[in-house]
């Protein structure tokens, strides 16, 4: 197999399960797709809890000084959030997706961009999408793509039936992200100590947070804004282990 085969994999997934989504979504009705809509934030709630179970692991805690694994956290979202505000993530994204919109002629009505937005954010935050690209770019295996991808697809097809095409857009940025991470693995080998992938699936598992809140129709939290965060936390991490 070639460097980069598990990310293709988990790209495929996407589209079938969103193509399988949008058939049946036609036949959902609308109180069934918001039902739908609402166990999907409540499943990525079950989500984030498990991106936030490293914050409290001996492990993490261990490689930092003392009681600073919560101030690591906070200080990658605040600056993540300020250099993401500043650089106007959120509306890129969204424009991105408006473009997308555009070229599949999908109609302004529909709900092309948040599915684009919520589809993008959701399959590409989490330990699985770092872990599985750089083992796959280390011709290590693509187990942890596998899994995945079978994830995504069901994840993809469930969205897709409310939210139509912009989820599959959504393999567009997976595989941009999930390409970088394999270049990496393949290049530079092993890339990040387990503490830096838990800071990084930490801010992740908030983000996770964030996007359930805007399923949930709670609070439209600007999710893509946090996102310079899941590259601060490593390094913030980096910097406290190496002064400790």
């Amino acid at each position: 197999m070639f460097a980069g085969v598990g990310t293709l994999i988990n790209v495929v997934a996407i589209l079938i399960g969103s193509s399988i989504g949008i058939l049946a979504g036609a036949r959902i009705t609308k109180k069934s797709q918001s039902l739908i809509t609402d166990v999907l934030g409540l499943i990525t709630v079950l989500g984030a809890a498990s991106a936030l179970s490293p914050l409290w692991s001996p492990t993490f805690e261990a490689a930092l000084p003392k009681s600073s694994a919560l101030l690591v956290i906070l200080a990658s979202m605040l600056i993540g959030g300020l250099i993401g505000s500043a650089l106007s993530l959120e509306t890129r994204l969204d424009a991105f997706g408006e473009n997308l919109r555009k070229r599949f002629k999908a109609s302004q009505e529909s709900p092309f961009v948040e599915g684009f937005v919520t589809a993008s954010l959701l399959f590409v935050i989490g330990p699985l999408a770092i872990l599985g690209s750089v083992s796959d770019g280390m011709s290590q295996g693509i187990d942890q793509l596998i899994l995945k991808s079978s994830l995504d697809f069901f994840a993809a097809m469930a969205f897709a039936s409310t939210l139509g095409w912009g989820v599959a857009a959504s393999a567009i940025p997976v595989a941009i992200y999930q390409g970088f991470w394999t270049i990496i693995g393949l290049a530079a080998g092993s890339v990040l100590s387990q503490y830096q992938i838990d800071a990084m699936t930490i801010c992740g598992g908030l983000m996770l947070v964030g996007i359930s809140l805007r399923l949930l129709d709670i609070k439209r939290i600007p999710v893509a804004n946090l996102l310079p965060a899941l590259v601060i936390a490593p390094a913030l991490a980096t910097l406290l282990h190496l002064i400790k």
